[in-house]
Formats: C-alpha cells, structure tokens, sequence
C-alpha cells in the first residue's frame, strides 16, 4: 500500500515539476520536450508526458464522409456533465459536441469540401480554448464503405426515374446506429456550383432543399411515391438524402446523420421531364456542348491511357482502379457497357485538375468512345478532386458530377445524343503511354534493378534502395537477421518521401504476420478505409498484407506480405531516366553501370559475392538522412545509436552443396526454373522452405509484372471510310481491321488494313465511291442502237422480199392464163 502511494506521490511530482517547466502537451503535441515527449512514439518508449493522452487526442471512429455527420468518441480525454464541447476543423469550420451518460466527450463531423486528415481541435468550456488536438479523416463517399452510408436500393431505378416506363416508389436502407434517434427526418440536400469557371468566383455549396418526411420511426428504410419539385427547387439536379434526428430544426447544419451518395435528381425534376425525358435532356446537352466551347480544353494536359488491361493494373503509382468498374468486384460499369474493368489516373492533371478514365472490355483491349458508348472517357473535374480541395473543379466528387457525369446524363443515359458528349470528351488512346520500370526486392534479400542484374546483399542495416536528387525522392530498406543462428537477412521496413509529401515508412509488425503504415512516425489504421489521401502522397491498403503507396511524381511503391517475409516493388515513371542511385541501380537501360558506389565507381566483378557485398555496405544511410521511426529501444539502440551498416555482421556469401543436408529434397521440389538460385538460398542458408516459396513466387511475380509492362505499339484509333463501316476495334501491332462499304458504294484501295511495328497503318487510303457507269451506257447505247438499225433493216429486207415474191406470183398466173 505504501509502495503505490510513493508510485502516486512521484508520479503528481513529475507532473508538477513539468507543467511548472513548461513540459506539458497542451499546445505541444507532435513536440518533442526536453523531460518529455508529446510526439506519437512516446508510447512505445514510454516517455510520454503525463498529460500526453489528455491533449494529444485519439478518436473513434477516426473517418467519415465527407458529407458529415458522423459521431464519433474523444477518447481518454476528461469531461465531466458541465463541459461543453465545440469542435473545430481546420481553424473554422466548427460543430456542437456533446457529453454522454459514461462521461464520455463526442463531436460531430462538419459537411467539408474535401478529403483527407483535416485537423481537429476540442474544447471543452464553449470554444473558449482549444487545448485538445487530434484529426479526422474525410472520405469521398464513393470510398466509403457501405455500412457507413445509407444505401439507394435499386440505384438504377432512382437514376432513371421519370423517364420512359420509369415510375413507381422508391426505397432507400440505413443502418439505424449511424443516426441515434427514435424518430428521423428524411431531408434533401442538393449541390451546385457557381460563378465563373476558373476563377475565384467560381465555389462550390451543399444546401439544404426540403423534406420529404418529418418524424418517421428510426426504422432502417423508407419508401416514397417521387413527384416534381416545387418552389424552382427543380433546378437543382444533384444532390443526396439525408437521415437525420427528428429533433433538429429543418437543414440544421452538422448534425448526426446518415447520407445517400450524392446522385443524379432525376426523381424531383420538373414535370417537363416527365411529360419528354428526351427533348428535355436534348436542351440541356446542347447548353453542356455550348458551356464546354467557351472552357478551355484540357484534353492535352491529362495522361495517355495505357495500351492493354494488364498496363493499366500493373501501372499501380499511376493509375488505381475506378470503383464503378472493377473485375474484382463484379464489373458492374453502369457509364460503361461492354466493359468490364475501368482505372483512373490517381494525380489530376497540373493546371485544370482534370481526371483521366481508361476502361478495357474481356480481351484486354481499350475501349474507345469512337467505337462504343462504353469507352473510356477523361474528365474535366477528376473524381477524386486534389489538392488543395474546397474551390471547384477540385472538390472531390462533386465537381466532377456537375461538368463530366450529369452531362453524361444528359446526352447519353437520357436522350440518345452521345456525339455531343463524347465531341469533347473523347478517349485518348495509348499512342503516348510509356510503361514504368520496375525493380524489386524479396527474400533474404535479393535485388532485381531497374534495368535487370539480379544479385543478393544480406547486409545488416539501413541502406539507400533508390535516390533521385533531380526528383526528390528517397527510398530506404531495413534490413534484420532471419534469426540469431542464420547468417543471413531479410528486409524488415521501408521508409519513403519525394519532398515535400509526408515521410511513409512499411514496415513487419511483431510476429511477422501483418504490415504496419506510418505516415510522419505515426501509426495509420486502415480498419475503417483502404485508401488514404496524405500529403503528397496516397496510400492504399485492403488488407494487412497489401500496402501500395503513390507519389504525386507517379511513383508506386509496393510492399506485400508473403510467408513472413516483405516483397516490394518500385515503379518509376520514364521522367526518372538517368536521375537514379542505390541499391536498385541506375535507370537508363543499361545494366553495365547498375552496380556502382556513391562515388560513381563501378562494381568491377559482379559475380564475386563480397565485392557485391561491399557495394551494398557503402549504400548506408546517415543519421541526417533517415526517413525510419525509432519507436523502441532495440530499434534505437540498433540503428539510430549504433553504424547504420553492422560492419560485424558477415553473411554466407555461397549456397552450400551438401546432398546430406535435410532440408535438400525439398530444396529441389520447390526450386526448379529461372530465379530458383535465390529461392534455394533461402531454403539452404536461411533454413525456411516458406521463405524460399515466397521467393520463388516473388521472382514469378515480379517477370509476370515485367510482361505486362512490356511497351506495345499503338497504331491509333482507325475510322471507317466515309459510305462505309469497318469491322475491328483494337489497333495494337498486329491487329487488322476489315473495311466494307454500304450498299450502292464500290470499294477502292485496301480491304484489310494491318497495325505495323512501326506503329502506322499498312496500305493506302480505302474509300467507297459510287460505281461510274457513263461506258456501260455509252457501250449499251450504241449496242442498242445497233441492234435498231439491224431490225429495221431487217424488216426492210424482208418486207421487199415479201413485195418481190408477189410480184412473181402474178407474173406466173398471168402466163398461165394465156397458155389455157
């Protein structure tokens, strides 16, 4: 009893001896003190301030839509029944929390323009002081997750609504937790844009529309009968529902609730929609065609598409897969038929932030608007929006419904005048598209660079994987012994940046059985989101052995677990040619020069092991350098206090050949091919048949990769003549395509043309003309003609032949007579 009093007593003297020195976390978290720590590792190295946990806040849940209203939990923080909670994001934008019956403090997340970690303060007197600091994650609702939105059932019914044969009640479906209240208001909510486009007049604004029900039991759905708008509100034509407690005055802002996807309005527009969905969808895609003239054109600032399907799902620090149009999930591509995989380019472009869309059919090949309503389409506002966020066109989602989606509405879904849409937003072909290179690391650990030389380093420590002055970006691997009786390594973390995004490190969590992401040395759960928009940077993990992380440059770094063991791959862009050091070489095509120092010298045997070996050493990186979290005391005894290379630490260099060794037999079953020289070191020095798997699938993967990024030759998209039509719709080397011509037309040049390694068309021009008959009419004239004459005169011939033949008979009567 004693022993924790003295605990007790030291613990309030610390406490005391630190807020009296200024060692306290209010208004320092992230902060590194002098007695103590406010920066997020000071929980593993147990230096945190005592305060630490009271002012540097966690929450729960952490993410939401970015429409808002989501409740969510200060966690450790203290409140007693008298706090009045008001939280703010940003420094601006605030909402009302609330203390609950177990003394716990909740907020409630704002309606916001836009995603990612926005920074959170709490206050707990009414907004007097904000000494609480943590953040919240706004997620774009086509992110989010189902369970945390209310769910349009038959979505296809609400998009169509009013048009042809399209009637009847709508329904939509909700989790009753999302919105703590006996009885709800099912309010709309719509979406416009104003001002002059590219300027700063231009603003984007959520506003509350009406109600469609007042005081309805918290059942989980509701059904209504829709009708026309009244009061002009018909003018607003996107917009979402919205779930939310009875309690509130109407269109209360940021308060519990429960949103739709924000969607087309169809089901509330003007009667004049429903009287002719099609004239009234005409009118409006001929005033989109007249907007886009007078925008300017961003068509040559977005990114080429990549040539094939397997491009565009292993160009993976370019190009994410569109959620509307995944293989993996159905391939339900409502805006593109015929297609069954869609992906977007992850960075809008530099100065209009427009989006690019690339979409494949079952072949592989790239579906083209010229050819097909399905094919894949750029947009002026990308989808996901970019940063800085909050002002059109880069507010996420929403500007991309208003300029590439209701359009699309308009011309294509609701009326049959797709040439209009498609006139400015046409597919770009891959004629431009440059694949990555790609490089690898896997096993204990082996290298494969950028320009292919393989070799193995199983140094002990922290080393330069790629650096690129030119393009500030720096790529650092750890690497660990297998275990305490194994001469040899394996990669433990990876710590990336391309200045000036955050610092992101991937790392083996405790037991080898997961990945841990770190964005700035803190811990990142992907519990509640797969994908996360940071600075500077994306990442992106579905499961905890799946990490990719995309740099605003194009790069893409991939790390997965396999068998306990990290594979990760790098995906350069063509722009990073020449500009590359480290331990995955030189980027130019030219393997020679892979292997070459910090000083520029080259490797000069790269067969002898210890010469490679000590190439790696020399790729250690500094204390100023490091880019890794030290949130242990082996890990700072280890590395941070200790040589970044352990000069001790001597591998075996060879793979032994003892035909007694029992691990021999199996060595042999599962190393046999191209790579089986790395997977049979794992297994014979490492002494971990899974080990020696993993690398064996991680050498077949990585060639897999390597095929599907081979570069292939686009011809471009070819036209069928004019009067004509053409069969074929893939215009990669090799492919041909037959040309026909209509009925009444003749066919002049090639029938058949053939995409060409040099990337043109083989033949001539094909054309359809109509067939020139003026020497058939000549000829058939004077045949004719001919033939006339020859009747007449034979008529004429017979005629006197007749004539003559008379006068004889008279002429032998006549002698007759006479002889009688």
């Amino acid at each position: 009893m004693m022993d924790r009093f003295t605990v007790v007593i030291c613990v309030l003297l610390v406490s005391c001896i630190c807020r009296t020195l200024g060692q306290t976390c209010e208004g320092n978290c992230g902060k590194k003190l002098d007695l103590c720590s406010c920066h997020s590792t000071c929980t593993s190295l147990g230096n945190c301030c005592t305060d630490y946990r009271e002012y540097c806040v966690e929450i729960l849940p952490h993410s939401g839509s970015i429409l808002g209203g989501t409740d969510f939990i200060v966690l450790n923080a203290t409140f007693n029944n008298s706090s009045e909670i008001v939280c703010r994001f940003h420094d601006n934008i605030k909402t009302e929390g609330y203390v609950d019956e177990t003394s716990r403090g909740h907020c409630i997340s704002p309606l916001l323009y836009e995603t990612g970690w926005v920074p959170l303060s709490i206050s707990s007197d009414n907004g007097t002081t904000f000494n609480m600091t943590g953040a919240w994650l706004s997620v774009h609702t086509g992110k989010l997750d189902a369970k945390f939105k209310a769910i349009l059932v038959n979505s296809t019914k609400w998009q169509y609504y009013g048009t042809t044969d399209v009637r009847g009640n709508l329904e939509m479906t909700w989790n009753t937790s999302l919105v703590r209240a006996e009885r709800v208001n099912i309010e709309l909510w719509g979406y416009r844009e104003t001002g002059e486009p590219y300027t700063d007049s231009w603003l984007g604004e959520w506003a509350y529309l009406y109600s469609l029900a007042k005081d309805q039991p918290n059942s989980g759905s509701f059904s209504f009968l829709p009708k026309p708008a009244e009061n002009g509100f018909s003018s607003w034509e996107l917009g979402s529902l919205r779930i939310s407690p009875s309690i509130y005055p109407d269109g209360m802002w940021n308060v519990q609730a429960a949103w739709t996807e924000d969607h087309a309005l169809a089901w509330h527009l003007e009667e004049k929609f429903r009287l002719n969905s099609t004239v009234w969808a005409l009118d409006k895609c001929v005033a989109w065609n007249q907007l886009e003239n007078e925008l300017p054109n961003f068509l040559s600032e977005i990114i080429d598409c990549p040539c094939t399907l397997a491009q565009a799902r292993a160009d993976t620090g370019r190009f994410h897969t569109d959620y509307g149009c995944d293989i993996e999930k159905g391939s339900v591509c409502t805006y593109h038929p015929g297609c069954v995989h869609c992906v977007r380019a992850i960075q809008a472009s530099p100065m209009y932030a427009a989006g690019q869309q690339c979409c494949y059919d079952n072949t592989g090949a790239q579906v083209l608007t010229a050819d097909s309503i399905g094919g894949s389409t750029p947009d002026r506002a990308h989808d996901w929006g970019s940063p800085p966020f909050k002002k059109p066109p880069r507010i996420p989602g929403q500007s991309h419904w208003v300029y590439d989606v209701l359009s699309f509405y308009y011309c294509c879904l609701w009326s049959d005048n797709c040439h209009f849409y498609f006139k400015h937003r046409p597919s770009s072909d891959c004629r431009r598209y440059k694949s990555p290179s790609s490089a690898v690391v896997f096993g204990d650990p082996h290298f494969i660079t950028f320009d292919g030389v393989s070799y193995s380093f199983n140094g002990f420590g922290e080393y330069t994987l790629v650096t690129s002055f030119a393009k500030g970006l720096t790529i650092q691997g750890r690497t660990e012994p297998v275990n305490g009786t194994v001469k040899a390594t394996q990669l433990t973390s990876v710590a990336m940046q391309e200045t000036p995004s955050d610092i992101i490190e991937v790392r083996l969590v405790s037991g080898h059985n997961g990945l841990e992401v770190l964005q700035n040395q803190k811990t990142l759960s992907f519990s509640e989101q797969s994908w996360m928009d940071l600075h500077g940077v994306f990442v992106f993990s579905p499961t905890s052995s799946n990490v990719t992380v995309m740099f605003s440059s194009g790069v893409g770094v991939e790390v997965r677990l396999r068998e306990g063991t990290m594979t990760t791959t790098v995906l350069l862009p063509e722009e990073f040619i020449d500009t590359t050091m480290g331990l995955l070489g030189k980027m130019n095509g030219d393997p020679k020069d892979d292997l070459a120092l910090t000083n520029g010298e080259l490797v000069q045997n790269r067969t002898n092991p210890e010469e490679v070996f000590n190439f790696g050493a020399g790729w250690a990186i500094s204390n100023q350098s490091a880019l890794f979290t030290y949130d242990s005391e082996y890990l700072l005894d280890t590395f941070l206090y200790a040589p970044r290379h352990d000069a001790s630490f001597l591998p075996v260099f060879s793979i032994p050949e003892n035909p007694n060794d029992p691990l021999a037999n199996q060595t042999s079953e599962i190393c046999s091919g191209p790579g089986s020289q790395f997977c049979r070191y794992d297994i014979l020095v490492g002494r971990s048949p899974r080990m020696g798997n993993a690398s064996k699938i991680s050498y077949q993967s990585h060639i897999s990769l390597e095929e599907d990024l081979k570069p292939v030759i686009s011809c471009g998209w070819f036209s069928p003549p004019s009067n004509g039509k053409k069969e074929g719709t893939t215009y990669l080397q090799g492919a041909k395509v037959n040309l026909f011509c209509n009925e009444g037309f003749t066919l002049t040049g090639p029938s058949l043309r053939v995409c060409q390694w040099d990337g043109v068309w083989s033949g001539g021009d094909t054309n359809c003309v109509v067939p020139n008959n003026i020497p058939g009419i000549v000829a058939g004239s004077v045949i004719g003609a001919a033939a006339l004459i020859l009747m007449i005169t034979t008529i004429v011939l017979l005629s006197r032949k007749q004539k003559q033949k008379r006068r004889d008979a008279r002429t032998e009567e006549a002698g007759t007579t006479e002889a009688f």
